[in-house]
């Protein structure tokens, strides 16, 4: 099916953002960006990918008082960037790059505040996968390879950094329904049934 919508996929940790992600965009005929996102930032910025693998994702807080201080402008691009930490460089090249792509095409971004990034852009469908807590470490287990007595505290980990990365950057809560056009429950449902729900919402979306 042709798709005129881009997609953002926000994701509890384990609840299968990336495989959804995948299936929906090789389903809908459009690009998928998750960690893509680092190596577009990288290039743009010269630094070495590595480096913004290790803050993607991660908030600092500096960011609210360089913007207090006059130091960034969302909308006259990159003023003063080495003033940044690498992590607030690296949000601020994927806010730029993600709007630059979704008004060039349809596609679907995993994660990086994009639902908040594209708040106003009226073709965004954003989309929160969750599931329960026992699925999800037992994901984690079998996917990640992470030690089963661990396993828990680093999926509570996880989600919390995302948490606070969305609150930080977005002002909003991250999880909460009203932030979403739609939530899944994925521990209850194989990917392909995941892609089927989203893509029959899009079809009936266009319908309208």
């Amino acid at each position: 099916m042709g798709c005129k919508y881009t997609i953002t996929i926000s994701r509890q940790f384990g609840s299968g953002g990336k495989e959804i992600g995948k299936a929906l965009a090789d389903k809908l005929g459009i690009d998928f960006y998750d960690k893509e996102l680092i190596s577009l930032a990288a290039k743009e910025s010269g630094y070495d990918p590595k480096i913004f693998e290790n803050v993607d994702e991660r908030a600092t807080n500096s960011l609210l008082y360089s913007l207090s201080m006059g130091l960034y402008s969302f909308g006259n691009g990159f003023s003063s960037m080495g003033d940044l930490p690498v992590n607030d460089q690296l949000y601020m090249l994927q806010h730029k790059i993600i709007k630059k792509l979704a008004n060039e095409k349809p596609c679907i971004f995993v994660g990086r505040c994009a639902d908040y990034v594209l708040k106003d852009n009226p073709k965004c469908i954003n989309i929160f996968l969750y599931a329960d807590l026992d699925y999800r470490v037992k994901r984690t287990i079998e996917r990640n390879g992470v030690d089963p007595d661990r396993a828990e505290q680093a999926v509570n980990k996880a989600d919390k950094t995302r948490a606070n990365y969305y609150s930080f950057y977005s002002g909003k809560k991250w999880g909460r329904p009203e932030n979403y056009h739609l939530c899944i429950n994925t521990g209850i449902l194989t990917t392909n049934q995941c892609v089927d729900i989203i893509t029959n919402y899009i079809e009936n979306l266009e319908k309208q």
